[in-house]
């Protein structure tokens, strides 16, 4: 029995003919590696380490976000910390207050002290944590942008420029 070779239909052979004019195609044209200009490298120097970092804000809340030039979050938690330091301080001193009249409520104001204090705790945990990853993207480009588009989101990253040749 003696078999016939069919023709590619339209899209196989649109597929053969474009993978065959890149396989034997012009190539562009390679550069050898350019050794007459050198890359710029960029002063990393000035940066704080992550654990720096850390510990600065773990002490003073805010302290790291400023090192790492992030100064808006770093007031965010300068505020938050003194929202948490009154309040903590306020909730003391009405405890102690119905402790001295004798207040059946002075356990529920107990629970209000711990809950400031463990936002406090808290404040200083979470400065440190956010100073740590701060310290580790210092040198992440800042032109990242995350876009919704219409058919979900994306990411826009600018490529720097090709050199001229």
């Amino acid at each position: 029995m003696r078999r016939t070779a069919r023709r590619p239909d339209g899209p196989t052979a649109a597929l053969l003919t474009l993978a065959l004019l890149l396989a034997v195609g012009p190539s562009g044209r390679l550069a050898a590696q350019d050794t007459t200009t050198i890359a710029a490298i960029p002063d990393t120097s000035h940066f704080v380490r992550p654990m720096g970092a850390f510990w600065r804000s773990l002490l003073i809340p805010g302290w790291g976000q400023a090192v790492t030039g992030r100064h808006t979050t770093g007031a965010a938690f300068v505020a938050w910390e003194g929202v948490t330091v009154m309040m903590t301080f306020k909730a003391q001193q009405e405890a102690n207050y119905m402790k001295a009249i004798g207040s059946a409520n002075v356990r529920l104001k107990r629970q209000e002290v711990e809950d400031w204090l463990v936002l406090w705790i808290f404040n200083h945990l979470f400065a440190g944590a956010e100073a740590y990853v701060s310290a580790h993207l210092q040198d992440f480009p800042p032109d990242l942008e995350v876009r919704a588009f219409p058919r979900g989101i994306g990411i826009s990253l600018p490529l720097p420029p090709l050199p001229r040749r």
